[in-house]
């Protein structure tokens, strides 16, 4: 049983990339695209079916052919993520889905990618690399100053953030083993917003009106509750 459980993985992810690769095809396929990529790793233990993020954004190999795999991508992930502009030669970030035994050393990411930001600038501090991002506020209004955000798949830490641009530093390690340290100003990135955000949203919205007639959780009800 214990060496079933090891293999066991979900469509869930850490935003610890595992390595990069390179777009090595892509074509059309209807409204989306077949793509196929090459890792710098071995895919050993790797298999159809199994959930791979690329640059954030979760798809499904659908082949493994030698020292490659190949991936569908659908026109939503076209519409919201930076894939809808890869071609041949393109390195991209790769994390396979998180197995049940794994130490969760990021945060957790579901591959769905929210939207796309562009890089206002780049700082070098003393090997520090500092990020700024311009982004819509449908983004922004799930950021806090000291939570996480995922950039093509990277789990970062936002230093500072307001409604329309955010900013985070990236250590030397990370510039070295991403995409992130091939990137410069005007370059558009991934972006997954943490979903506890999201959540913590729609609880305190409700819906419009449920069955009972009351409208869900308020922020008058928490302030009440002690919550606020």
């Amino acid at each position: 049983m214990g060496a079933i459980t090891r293999n066991v993985r979900g469509k869930m992810f850490t935003g610890i990339i595992e390595g990069l690769g390179t777009v090595s095809d892509i074509r059309p396929a209807g409204a989306g695209r077949k793509m196929s990529i090459k890792p710098d790793f071995d895919l050993s233990g790797t298999g159809t079916g199994d959930s791979i993020a690329v640059d954030g954004a979760c798809l499904t190999a659908v082949e493994i052919s030698g020292s490659s795999f190949n991936v569908d991508v659908s026109p939503e992930t076209l519409q919201r993520s930076t894939l809808a502009k890869a071609g041949p030669g393109r390195r991209v970030n790769l994390e396979r889905a998180l197995r049940l035994s794994d130490r969760l050393d990021g945060h957790l990411v579901s591959g769905h990618i929210d939207g796309r930001a562009k890089i206002l600038y780049r700082r070098d501090l003393g090997g520090t690399l500092v990020f700024g991002f311009e982004a819509e506020k449908e983004l922004t209004r799930y950021m806090i100053a000291k939570g996480s955000v995922a950039v093509d798949g990277i789990s970062l830490t936002i230093n500072t953030c307001s409604a329309r641009d955010f900013e985070v530093a990236i250590i030397p390690h990370t510039a070295e083993i991403t995409t992130l340290g091939l990137k410069k100003p005007g370059d558009a990135v991934n972006i997954e917003t943490d979903m506890i955000g999201k959540y913590v949203e729609k609880f305190v919205k409700g819906d419009k009106q449920n069955e009972s007639g009351n409208s869900g959780i308020s922020t008058e009800f928490l302030a009440k509750a002690g919550f606020l």
